[in-house]
């Protein structure tokens, strides 16, 4: 089963751009992801338990890292990137 991520991450602190991309990084570091990011947020695609394993994983590296964040995401199962085949 293929899922599709988008997930927004604020971390709680003044200096929250090394946290996000921080966490971006780490997502792109997973070779069976594709991961697309914007200025609004970073959309995630794979298929359902690794995408959900990586993102409890890299989830807790980044609380461990960087403190307190809110992850906000949206989950929608299929893979719905963009100039994909879609049903």
């Amino acid at each position: 089963m293929q899922l599709s991520v988008e997930i927004s991450m604020y971390p709680l602190k003044d200096e929250y751009i090394p946290a996000i991309q921080a966490f971006i990084a780490q997502l792109n570091s997973h070779p069976k992801l594709k991961v697309i990011t914007n200025t609004m947020s970073t959309q995630v695609f794979g298929d359902y338990d690794l995408l959900m394993d990586v993102l409890k994983l890299e989830m807790r590296k980044s609380y461990e890292q960087f403190g307190r964040a809110i992850f906000v995401c949206k989950f929608i199962d299929g893979d719905l990137a963009p100039g994909e085949a879609h049903v």
